[in-house]
């Protein structure tokens, strides 16, 4: 896996890349990230990549041939192309684990007021965060390539993201640790029973509870069984009370 991030601000991911698992990572050589400050293939002779809207409007527009030329520069036939813009589609946990089997993906940062509209013709999708806009793309992709090396081979143990919430459509049951009783609240007894089917079971009935209580819109595509349904309909109905 290599990730090519094209951007104005190249030391945006320079603590990225040296922290907590994916600064492990990255020091084990189980991916590659390169970062392109796509300012340096500029044609204007002042070093800008950016220009006044045509129309008029406030703000400024990224210019279409530092983007395009830095993107030349560094695409391959194996390469999936990534815009980061609040028209993309919302970026999910099934896109990541998509993404994070391809060979090299390239991610371009947009800044100011936007992007000449003809770089779109250059990309092969677009994603977003959410409805919301932020300064740049550079938060959004540090959020989604965080969410894509974890699930890399090598990066984290795979028993720590197949229970992920989302990975399986719910969203993740509740976690405990020790001390088993704190300030009153104890942790259930069946976690510590070592009976790992009962666990297992519990596990699957508090991540389809969680999951009707906080985002039932999740439940909406998946095929419950009969006795799933029943649960959640439990929570649906307390809910309304």
């Amino acid at each position: 896996m290599k990730i090519t991030v094209l951007t104005l601000f190249p030391e945006y991911f320079d603590h990225f890349l040296a922290t907590s698992v994916i600064g492990r990572a990255y020091k084990k050589g189980l991916f590659e990230f390169e970062v392109v400050d796509f300012r340096t293939f500029t044609n204007e002779k002042h070093g800008h990549v950016d220009d006044t809207p045509y129309g008029g409007g406030a703000g400024m527009v990224l210019r279409c041939q530092p983007v395009i030329d830095a993107l030349k520069s560094v695409r391959t036939p194996n390469s999936k192309v990534i815009l980061l813009s609040p028209q993309g589609q919302t970026f999910k946990q099934g896109i990541a684990q998509d993404l994070s089997k391809e060979e090299h993906l390239i991610f371009i940062c947009g800044h100011y007021e936007g992007f000449d509209e003809r770089i779109r013709d250059y990309v092969d999708v677009q994603y977003s965060l959410g409805d919301f806009v932020l300064t740049g793309g550079e938060p959004a992709c540090v959020v989604m390539c965080d969410a894509i090396l974890r699930l890399v081979d090598g990066v984290i143990k795979h028993d720590s993201s197949s229970d992920d919430s989302f990975s399986a459509g719910l969203l993740e049951y509740p976690q405990y640790t020790k001390p088993a009783i704190y300030d009153g609240k104890q942790v259930p007894e069946v976690l510590m029973s070592g009976h790992h089917a009962n666990i297992a079971k519990w596990r699957h009935e508090m991540a389809l509870k969680n999951t009707a209580l906080h985002r039932p819109d999740l439940l909406e595509n998946l095929d419950l069984s009969s006795q799933d349904q029943e649960i959640v309909e439990t929570v649906l109905h307390s809910k309304t009370k």
